[in-house]
């Protein structure tokens, strides 16, 4: 499975808000996002033009860990193929 290249901190925060996360609080360039679903969830993204590959694999694993799902469907509800 190879991720996406150009993901922009603000496409990935719209996309995330697909499975219930909210942008809870921003400082400087970082934005922090909560979900409740199944358990309270945060992670924070950087809102640059294009999230690093390895910080954007970190997210996305984080994210598919904690809704029980492989990173391959995380992209795909995403749409971030």
């Amino acid at each position: 499975m190879r991720l996406p290249r150009d993901v922009s901190g603000a496409v990935l925060v719209a996309a995330l808000r697909r499975l219930g996360y909210e942008k809870a609080r921003q400082r400087g360039s970082h934005v922090r996002v909560t979900t409740q679903v199944g358990g309270e969830h945060h992670e924070v993204i950087p809102m640059h033009d294009s999230i690093r590959t390895k910080t954007l694999s970190s997210i996305l694993k984080s994210v598919a860990r904690h809704h029980g799902i492989g990173v391959p469907e995380l992209l795909r509800r995403l749409d971030l193929r």
